[in-house]
């Protein structure tokens, strides 16, 4: 494989909002002992080690500082990652990282809560993942890990991982209210007990509904989920976790280039009574057992039940437009268990976990096209059953033997197998079969290195993996498949000369090898290759107390190095966008009123893979004012897209027609914050 070095881009960076969000980009300082008190999620001893990779974590504070509806928006503000919005009701939108356009529709992004994975197998999109059923109120902190680097995690981790954990303890009650454009109605609360000796509570809710700006775009969801704790004694935890959504949406479809141009915010005459339902249940058990003071095992029971249709109008060529329903009920479970210390022998401090986990997930799938209104016209093109069953083993270590030599080694062994059935008559031509066995070891090596206090420099390299996408996994003819293989190498440097500014500059690449081609009608090897190259940049400074800048810029380069069609080959991957860059700026002009002005801006993409057709790049400006009316009662008023642009978030070619989703034209939102 062509390995090139890594390449250095130029880029000028304007400054923007609260230094809280730079300072996220490295994990706090690391603690001195294991939490007896508290179950330690999968992992959570090792955050500290993740600074010898790149990272942007986001605690609760500065997530209910955004004042976000979902927990996807806080994306606009890691660095090189941009959310490419489809409009659609009850539909996952995609994400852009590190090279990658396919993360959340597809499976170019991870997602775990609370350690367990919240991607799905073999729903709409091979590791589709929908970050709606978590309430913003709930999250403890969110961590965008950039690229495979992670060994807690495995699969559709190449682009990166987002790793969100809950509350867990505390006493707080939490309310965040707020009303605005197109009947907008967002209610979030969050409540923290100690309802016993040695116990816990932690719950959270939200109610979401909106008319939407286009019509027949009004959706609706609730979240309900809790946590409960109970001490055995003072070595033992255990604890007992649930999840409910539930969600309705109606959908306006996408717009073709003569809709867009002629009226960006109406329908196209074709669409008629799209949307979506989902109802999703998730039932955790966990225990936490204190084997001594640096010693700590840690297991885990998971279950989730979902039911998810979607009702969809598109062009099909020739200026045909048809209806398809896709319904996806899933079924899976999981278990897990851990290993972890910390210990000091010859005085070098090593952190460590090992760990084994499985899990098995079944989906019933049946797929229509060609409907009447939702009403079925013929038998399903599809109809059958997928399990994917996993087992995995993991080993993570840090060891800090001098501030010059900090390294950490990962390494993360995955094993899959599986079948599809079809369960009635299919008119599709995609066969179902067993799945092929796969597997994949990835290592993952990290070194961090502190020159000087306020300098420190960073190295990586880590591997990650893909399994052959979609139904191709489970045709008896891609047998001979192995998994795609990614490999990235990082290199960056963290920079705080002062209380008052901080830069944080990477530099990566990302090498894929073995993408699948298809040699003849139903012959397939690994053959594709692929480069991806970037630059990631953070700056924050606070000038004056009363003012604080901060931005975040990203800029990326793709491009097909090996590929079935060799005319491809030196084009770039489609549906990346070139760069991306947020800007703050907050000025606290009174003692209890600030304003916040916040500027984004995301470049263009190729819409195909001869990069013949190209989005147009395109920014939107917000403005917010916020006053603190009294200790815990904060009340503000937002206007997005303050200048009212027309533009379109995600462009791209179906059916033959070039599609639209247009983005939201400006929004005025009122709410306030309540902390008792």
């Amino acid at each position: 494989m062509n390995q090139p070095k890594l390449r250095i881009i130029a880029v000028a960076v304007s400054l923007a909002a609260t230094p809280s969000l730079l300072a996220a980009q490295e994990p706090a300082a690391g603690r001195s002992g294991l939490p007896m008190s508290e179950i330690v999620v999968k992992g959570q001893i090792l955050d500290q080690a993740t600074t010898a990779f790149s990272a942007s974590t986001f605690d609760a504070d500065t997530l209910r500082e955004q004042k976000i509806s979902q927990p996807e928006q806080i994306f606009d503000q890691v660095p090189g990652m941009s959310i490419r919005d489809y409009g659609l009701g009850g539909v996952a939108n995609s994400f852009t990282i590190r090279g990658f356009g396919d993360g959340g529709h597809g499976g170019d992004l991870g997602v775990v809560i609370d350690g367990i994975p919240l991607n799905e197998a073999m729903s709409h999109a091979d590791g589709y993942v929908d970050l709606n059923v978590i309430v913003p109120l709930e999250v403890s902190d969110m961590t965008v890990f950039k690229g495979p680097v992670s060994s807690l995690y495995g699969n559709y981790n190449r682009g990166g991982l987002v790793k969100i954990d809950t509350r867990k303890g505390g006493q707080y009650t939490n309310l965040d209210l707020s009303g605005g454009s197109d009947g907008l109605v967002d209610v979030q609360g969050a409540l923290g007990l100690e309802p016993g000796e040695n116990q816990e509570l932690n719950l959270a809710l939200q109610h979401y509904q909106s008319d939407g700006y286009r019509p027949q775009s009004d959706g609706r969801r609730d979240t309900l989920s809790g946590r409960w704790g109970v001490g055995l004694g003072e070595r033992t935890r255990v604890a007992l976790s649930g999840r409910w959504h539930d969600a309705d949406s109606d959908s306006a479809s996408y717009l073709t280039e003569a809709d867009y141009r002629r009226d960006p915010y109406g329908i196209n005459a074709n669409v008629h009574n799209d949307g979506a339902e989902k109802s999703f249940a998730t039932l955790r058990g966990d225990i936490s057992h204190q084997l001594s003071p640096s010693l700590q095992l840690l297991g885990f029971l998971y279950g989730t039940e979902q039911d998810f249709t979607r009702w969809f109008t598109r062009p099909v060529g020739g200026g045909q437009w048809r209806q398809r329903e896709e319904s996806y009920d899933r079924e899976v479970s999981g278990a897990g268990l851990s290993l972890s210390g910390q210990h000091s022998p010859a005085g070098v401090p090593l952190l460590w976990i090992a760990g084994v986990e499985t899990y098995r997930e079944a989906t019933d799938y049946l797929y229509h096209d060609g409907l009447d209104h939702r009403r079925p016209q013929g038998p399903p093109v599809n109809d059958r059953r997928t399990e994917l069953d996993s087992v995995s083993a993991f080993a993570e270590l840090r060891a800090d033997w001098h501030p010059l030599l900090q390294p950490s080694l990962g390494l993360r062994y995955d094993r899959f197998d599986g079948d599809c059935k079809p369960q009635g008559p299919e008119t599709g031509s995609n066969p179902c079969s067993e799945l092929n066995n796969l597997d994949n070891l990835s290592p993952k090596l990290g070194l961090r290195s502190r020159v000087a206090s306020h300098l420190e420099l960073r190295a990586s390299y880590s591997e990650g993996f893909a399994l052959p996408p979609d139904w191709l996994k489970y045709q008896p003819q891609a047998s001979n498949l192995d998994p795609v293989t990614f490999n990235q190498l990082e290199a960056g440097i963290n920079w705080a000369p002062a209380d008052t500014f901080e830069v944080d500059l990477a530099l990566f690449q990302v090498d894929s090898d073995g993408e699948v081609r298809t040699l003849d009608t139903g012959i397939y090897e690994n053959y594709g290759e692929t480069e991806r190259r970037g630059l990631e940049l953070s700056v924050a400074w606070q000038p004056l107390p009363q003012v604080s800048l901060s931005a975040v810029y990203g800029k990326t380069d793709t491009e097909v190095l090996k590929n079935a069609d060799p005319s491809l080959e030196g084009k770039e991957v489609g549906g990346v966008s070139d760069y991306s860059a947020t800007v703050q700026a907050g000025w606290l002009f009174l003692p209890d009123w600030r304003v916040n002005l916040i500027w984004r801006a995301v470049g263009g993409y190729a819409l195909t893979a001869d990069n013949s057709a190209y989005a147009d790049s395109y920014d939107v400006t917000d403005l917010e004012v916020d006053w603190q009316w009294q200790p815990g009662w904060n009340v503000y008023a937002r206007v997005d897209n303050l200048t009212d642009e027309t533009y379109a978030p995600s462009r791209f070619m179906f059916g033959g027609e070039n599609l639209f989703a247009t983005g939201a034209p400006r929004q005025v939102r009122l709410g306030v914050q309540i902390s008792l």
